[in-house]
């Protein structure tokens, strides 16, 4: 079971000062942020894509990038690269190259984003966004898997004799994930090329999140990937956390009342009670999440939201020491216990790379 943290990147005024941090301190921040999980013994680290105030991850890469030169273990990812509105020839350069930079240290989550307005920004039309994620995502499996590509499709100029370059580390693409909120479609695309599925499921409920889930395992298994149980699966999640729960809720309410994400609609409570939301001590944290494994199974991911709506540095921080030290030692060992022999782990380029040299000594075998 693979523990770490997403950014969205927002840059929040904090409500309980006024005070709103420069884009430069909020950078600076998201890179002290990834530092720190892998102080506290985290596994992964993932940043949104925007392209749209009041956000700054509008280069992923490159952010991984300067994170991978000052790390050893964490596993650098993305919580969306937008498949619609980047050309999967860049994405297929960028991330291979990341690869390279980070030994490996790196998988992605493909996304569609939730923001309208970036189509036109990119040239494309929103209302064709299902069929430039399946088309763009065929085109940048061949791009990882062929060392020459000639591709024809709708929404870019065909491809002649291409060759993306650098080629992906050992002969292996970073592992991907397909992320989804809502869309089946989605589901049905990670099943059917036997991807992950991430469910982005910080603002929907639980039975919402176990249908979609199901549908992916399902059609995982019909595709002939494996059991159903055997899927790859992900979640999100939101936590903050104090010493008792009391302590917790006082903190965070002024955050969530004026969040730009969810502020003005339900209460924190109502949102807490709807959603993965979980505002507590860290036993509540530890039992919370321990019951996404009866609404969706065994998985093999599970990531918190923990910087955002304003919260100072400091704070995250704070935060992210109560994870590693409290929360996820906890976690650890009990999936572990949970978890049947035959599920498998999230995969590492190791696992993928190992995975590929048994199948050649396989080939070689016949």
């Amino acid at each position: 079971m693979q523990f770490g943290i997403f950014s969205v990147s927002d840059v929040t005024t904090d409500p309980t000062n006024g005070r709103t941090p420069t884009e430069a301190e909020r950078i600076q921040s998201m890179v002290r942020i990834a530092l720190k999980a892998e102080e506290v013994g985290l596994d992964v680290f993932a940043t949104g894509e925007h392209h749209n105030p009041p956000f700054v991850a509008s280069s992923p890469t490159t952010m991984l990038g300067y994170i991978a030169a000052q790390t050893k273990k964490l596993i650098l990812s993305t919580s969306t690269t937008l498949i619609t509105t980047n050309d999967p020839v860049k994405i297929a350069e960028d991330f291979a190259m990341l690869q390279h930079l980070a030994g490996g240290r790196v998988d992605v989550m493909m996304g569609r984003g939730n923001t309208g307005p970036v189509y036109p920004w990119f040239g494309q039309d929103i209302r064709q966004g299902i069929p430039l994620a399946i088309e763009n995502y065929g085109l940048l499996r061949r791009l990882w898997q062929e060392d020459v590509v000639d591709w024809e499709g709708k929404f870019r100029t065909p491809l002649q004799s291409f060759t993306s370059t650098p080629r992906p580390l050992d002969g292996v693409a970073p592992f991907v994930w397909h992320g989804s909120i809502r869309s089946p479609e989605i589901a049905e695309q990670a099943a059917y090329y036997g991807d992950g599925f991430f469910h982005n499921n910080i603002f929907w409920p639980s039975d919402h999140t176990k249908r979609m889930v199901r549908l992916y395992r399902q059609r995982f298994e019909h595709y002939g990937h494996g059991k159903a149980d055997q899927a790859v699966v992900g979640l999100g999640g939101q936590v903050f956390m104090r010493k008792n729960s009391q302590d917790a809720v006082r903190e965070f309410r002024p955050y969530f009342d004026n969040a730009p994400v969810y502020g003005g609609g339900p209460s924190l409570e109502e949102f807490s009670q709807a959603t993965p939301l979980t505002v507590g001590s860290p036993q509540e944290v530890i039992d919370r999440t321990l019951g996404f494994r009866e609404t969706v199974g065994d998985y093999q991911r599970q990531l918190f939201l923990m910087d955002h709506a304003g919260l100072p540095l400091k704070t995250v921080l704070e935060q992210l020491d109560i994870l590693g030290e409290e929360v996820v030692p906890v976690l650890r060992e009990e999936f572990a216990k949970l978890k049947p022999a035959h599920v498998p782990e999230a995969p590492t380029h190791e696992s993928l790379l190992a995975a590929k040299q048994a199948e050649q000594k396989e080939e070689v075998a016949k």
